[in-house]
Order: structure tokens, then C-alpha cells, then sequence
């Protein structure tokens, strides 16, 4: 029996090696086997994203915690070839017989990597270091809020990290040197605004820099290390900084100094060799459609007058009266009653105002959703390093584990840019029922390949989020009307967005002629529009997904309602939405046909 049982056990050892072999090195005999070895090749070529989410940590996988993301070129060729042989592996297996959510699983991966393989050709259409994001400014905020410590070693990989930005940086130096090659140089602004970031980081005192404070905060709260080991981190964290990073940065200052006198005021993709196509690839990309720059213009248009309108009754209501909405906006944003003390006390007071918003618009939802993520939600300023020319607010996912929350990030950099009638919109836009809800629900999905609960489809997720704002009003959360002309205020301004983004990049549109629509329209602060058309010139595209995800959703809900009648149920509709993770538009819009049939025939 001894020998029968081993037999037995060697047998099974040799096919669970085979199977394995198969899953790794050659094609997987099942498809969500294939699945997970995608997104695995995918994560663990991003050190940085496995420490974000957290998910290998539970296993006593910590090696990626003292790595950097290898962002040479041979790596992104690599990253591409692999790409299209996993696309045709993909293509390979037979879709006959899968069920709804496999054929789901497979047109979604589908969408993503062909979408992503297209792209490869416009490698070098893109400024990889500018005002709003890339390694000068992303490295620090990564250390600063997703790197932990809770022990020796996490402050040794720390260190570590720091140590190895020098070669991330000449990595990077050496695409932005390939790129202006190919003719794709940032606009002057642009490089004036980083230059005056990166020269007003290396300025700093090592000490006070936020690599080295953040690094102190964290070992402050851990209780197993002496004191005496404490001192030897950040003794080597301060060696760091001068021997690594700070050589780093002055790299970059150095070449973008060079490049300056080549530099132009042209704000727009349009310049680039391939701008036309690029721009085309990008509102793709972006909003999961077809749709071309002249139809996203026209819509925008369309809509900015119908907003306008709506906004204009309200306006006249509370006894404002005037001939165009942006000015009478922008009075009421200087009026003191709605704006906040610029001070550390005024700041503090918009933060916890915002929890209370959230706190409350949470206690509230069970007529429009049946479940609610688990992870929690906290609201924090955003790092002051950065807040000059950061956007309004942002939302980062919480960790996979539970140990970091979902966090909305406001920017507090200019108090005025504050007023109180536009807080619910906003905190309902980025926490709940917007980002926090759709990505938590998304991440904690069960069941599925674990690419369905992290892919990102930013139509999908900004158009949620925006969709969130007016569910709140739906739902009653904005009785008070400059409340709600808080929210026409915001969705007013993502309407703009299809204006000037289509205005910069295919109109060919000045950087002040944008910032001028969108000031005259919107009566926005005036250091919000420009950050935000900044913003534009530097993500092609992006801006569009809001509208157009929103509008969507919209569509597909009054479909819904329309021919399921009293079948309907608001929280039916959003489990069918948000419970499938985050989808390309054309996707989505099938999804919830076959939804509605499903219902219909049901008794």
C-alpha cells in the first residue's frame, strides 16, 4: 500500500509539473490559466505595481520592494514583443464553447492588448517628464505613499530604492533623447515647469526633502528597531540623496536646460511626425469608441449650451442675472460666504468637511446598491511638493491586503479654488459612489481572472465617476441649489473638456486660446484652468472619456428603464454595471443588452 501511495503521489507530482511546465513556457491548455500568466508577466515587470497592490506580500514574496521599474527601451521592446505573441496565443483558443462571463473575460483582454499593441508605433508620441507626472515627480509620491515599512528590512529596501533611481533616471533620459530624434519636444511651458520642480527638489536640504521626512515618519511607527538602527536608515537615506538621487535629477535639469532653446509655444499632438493618427489612436484609446475629433467637438459644443442653460435658470432663481455663465460662476466662486480661511486651520476644516460629506452620502445609497466595497475610504491633501501643478483632486486605489485605504486626494494648494458649493460634487466624483466605489468593487470581484479586477478603461471609469455625481443629485444629496450648481459647474466643465482637448490637439488651438474657452465657460479659478488645460496638452485624449463615458452610461440606463418598465431596478442596473469590473464602452453597452433581454423574459 506504501509503494501504491507513492507511486500514486509521484504520478500526480510529475502531471502537477507538467501542468505548470505547460502554463509557463508554452501555451495553457486552459484559457484562464493563460489569464493569470498574463497578468502575472505583467505584474512582476512592474516592481512598483506589485508593491502598490500588495497581493505577493502574503506569500513572503518581498523582493519587488527593493526594485524599480526597468523603463529602458530594451525592456519596452521586450514588453511589445511579448505583447503580440501573448495576443496570438490569445487569438489561438476557441471561443465556441466558453459560457457569458468566459467570452466576457476574453473580449475584454481582447480590447486591452490589441488596443495596447496598436499603440506600440506611437512609442515615442508622448512626453514621458512633464508638469503633471513621471519620474521627477512620481518616484518621490511612490516612496512617499506606497513603499511601507514595518521592519529592517522594508527600511533597507527603502534605501535600496533610493540607491537605484540613478540608472531608472538615465533609463529615461535615454528615451527622452530617442523622442527628440523623432521630432517630439514638449512645449516650453513645459519644460519650464518641470525644470522649476526639479530645481526646487535638488534645492532642498536633505533632511527636509520628502524621501527623507517620509522615511522618518514611517520609522517612527515601527517598535521593533532600535534607535541606534533607526539612525543608521536614515543616515543612509541622507547618503542617498546626495550620492544618488540628487545626481539624478540633475541629469534631467541638464538635458531639459539643453533642450529648452528647441522648444516651441505649439501646444498640440498635432505637431508631432504622426500627430493626426496619434490623436485618432488616443481618443480611442480613451473613450472605447470610434468617435472622431470633429464628432467629440461637435458634442462638446452641443453640450456646454445645454448645461449653460440649465445653469442659467438656477442662476436667475437666486436673483444672479447676467449674460453668460463662466462670469457670474466666477463671482460667486469670490464670494466669501462659500470660500474657506487660507489657512492651516481652513485647510484642516476642508478636509474634515469632506469626510463628513462622504460619510454621509454613504449612509444613504441603500435604494441604489445592494453591496459596498470593504476597503476603506480616507481623504488626505494632496503632498504639498507637488500641489503647484497637480490637478484639483485624484483618487488612489487602496491596497490589495486591506493595509492602505482608498484615498481621495484634494488639492489644497490655493484655498479659493475651494468654494463649498462644489465639494459634494467633487467628493462624490472621486470617493463614493465614484472612483472609490467602482475600483474597490472592482478589486474585491471574486471568481474572475484576476485582470478583470485591476484593468483600467478610462471611459468606463471616469464616465462612472461622473455619472456618480448626478446619482447623488438624483438621489437627493444636493438640495441646496448652488449645491447643484456646483455639479452643473463640474459637468459643464468635462463638456468644455471636449472642446478644448479636440480644440488643442486637432484644431490646432493656442495653449491661451484653450485657457480662455475654458475660463469664459466655466468660471473655474483661474489657476484650476490653467492646470487643467496644461493637463490636456499633456494626456492627449484623456479628457474626453468623462463626458462620453457618462453619456453612455446614461443612454444605457434610460434603455433599461424604457423597455423594462416595472421590471426595472436601479440596483439591479448597477450591479450589472460595476460587477463585471471595468469594460470598453461597446462591451458595456452588450452587457447590459443582454441584461435587459435576460430581464424581459424572466417572469
Amino acid at each position: 500500500m506504501k509503494k501504491i501511495l507513492l507511486r500514486s503521489a509521484g504520478v500526480l507530482l510529475l502531471l502537477l509539473v507538467a501542468f505548470v511546465v505547460n502554463a509557463t513556457w508554452f501555451k495553457p491548455v486552459f484559457i484562464r490559466a493563460f489569464y493569470e500568466r498574463v497578468f502575472i508577466e505583467f505584474a512582476f515587470d512592474s516592481p512598483e505595481l506589485l508593491s502598490s497592490l500588495r497581493m505577493v506580500e502574503q506569500f513572503g514574496v518581498q523582493g519587488h520592494n527593493k526594485e524599480l521599474n526597468d523603463l529602458s527601451e530594451a525592456a519596452a521592446t521586450r514588453q511589445a514583443e511579448r505583447l503580440r505573441h501573448n495576443l496570438d496565443v490569445l487569438h489561438s483558443y476557441d471561443v465556441s464553447g466558453m459560457d457569458t462571463q468566459q467570452k466576457l473575460s476574453y473580449d475584454v483582454l481582447d480590447w486591452f492588448m490589441s488596443t495596447a499593441a496598436e499603440g506600440d508605433k506611437f512609442r515615442y508620441d508622448n512626453y514621458p517628464v512633464n508638469q503633471l507626472f513621471g519620474v521627477q515627480n512620481g518616484f518621490p509620491t511612490f516612496m512617499a505613499t506606497t513603499h511601507q515599512v514595518h521592519n529592517q528590512r522594508d527600511a533597507e529596501y527603502y534605501n535600496l530604492r533610493l540607491g537605484k533611481v540613478k540608472t531608472q533616471f538615465a533609463q529615461v533620459l535615454e528615451g527622452l533623447k530617442i523622442r527628440e530624434q523623432h521630432g517630439v519636444v514638449p512645449p516650453t511651458f513645459v519644460i519650464d515647469k518641470v525644470l522649476a520642480e526639479m530645481t526646487a527638489f535638488v534645492a532642498q536640504q536633505p533632511e527636509a526633502n520628502i524621501l527623507y521626512t517620509s522615511l522618518a515618519e514611517k520609522l517612527g511607527k515601527v517598535t521593533e528597531m532600535e534607535k541606534a538602527e533607526k539612525d543608521r536608515q536614515l543616515a543612509e537615506a541622507k547618503n542617498q540623496l546626495a550620492t544618488a538621487v540628487y545626481p539624478a535629477y540633475q541629469s534631467l535639469i541638464t538635458y531639459f536646460t539643453a533642450l529648452r532653446p528647441r522648444s516651441t509655444t505649439d501646444a498640440g499632438v498635432w505637431k508631432f511626425p504622426d500627430g493626426a493618427a496619434y490623436y485618432a489612436y488616443c481618443l480611442k484609446q480613451n473613450t472605447t469608441t470610434d468617435l472622431t475629433p470633429t464628432q467629440i467637438h461637435d458634442l462638446g459644443l452641443r453640450e456646454v449650451a445645454r448645461i449653460e442653460g440649465e445653469m442659467q435658470t438656477i442662476l436667475q432663481a437666486q436673483g444672479l442675472n447676467g449674460p453668460a455663465v463662466g462670469p457670474l460662476m466666477a463671482k460667486l466662486n469670490q464670494e466669501p460666504r462659500f470660500l474657506y480661511p487660507d489657512s492651516d486651520s481652513g485647510r484642516a476644516q476642508i478636509l474634515a468637511d469632506y469626510k463628513r460629506i462622504l460619510a454621509e452620502v454613504n449612509a444613504g445609497l441603500e435604494l441604489a446598491f445592494r453591496e459596498r466595497p470593504q476597503a476603506a475610504l480616507d481623504v488626505q491633501r494632496v503632498p504639498e511638493f507637488k500641489e503647484k501643478t497637480a490637478p484639483g483632486a485624484y483618487y488612489n486605489r487602496a491596497a490589495g491586503d486591506g493595509s492602505r485605504p482608498g484615498v481621495f486626494y484634494a488639492n489644497l494648494y490655493d484655498v479659493a479654488a475651494t468654494p463649498r458649493f462644489g465639494m459634494r460634487t467633487l467628493a462624490y466624483h472621486e470617493g463614493i459612489p465614484g472612483h472609490h466605489f467602482q475600483i474597490s468593487v472592482q478589486q474585491e470581484l471574486k471568481g474572475l481572472p484576476t485582470f478583470r479586477t485591476l484593468v483600467p478603461f478610462t471611459a468606463y471609469t471616469e464616465g462612472w465617476a461622473l455619472y456618480a455625481e448626478r446619482l447623488a443629485w438624483e438621489m437627493d444629496f444636493q438640495k441646496d441649489p448652488f449645491d447643484n450648481l456646483g455639479r452643473l459647474q463640474a459637468e459643464l466643465f468635462r463638456a468644455v473638456r471636449l472642446v478644448v482637448d479636440t480644440g488643442l490637439h486637432d484644431k490646432r488651438w493656442t495653449r491661451e486660446q484653450a485657457i480662455a474657452y475654458m475660463g469664459s465657460h466655466t468660471g473655474e479659478a483661474a489657476t484650476d484652468v490653467e492646470a487643467e488645460i496644461e493637463r490636456y496638452i499633456v494626456m492627449p485624449g484623456q479628457a474626453c472619456s468623462y463626458k462620453v463615458g457618462m453619456l453612455k452610461i446614461l443612454e444605457l440606463r434610460e434603455r433599461a428603464r424604457q423597455q423594462l418598465g416595472p421590471k426595472f431596478d436601479l440596483r439591479d442596473f448597477h450591479a450589472v454595471v460595476l460587477k463585471n469590473g471595468a469594460l470598453p464602452l461597446t462591451i458595456l453597452e452588450r452587457v447590459v443588452n443582454e441584461y435587459i433581454a435576460t430581464k424581459k423574459a424572466s417572469t
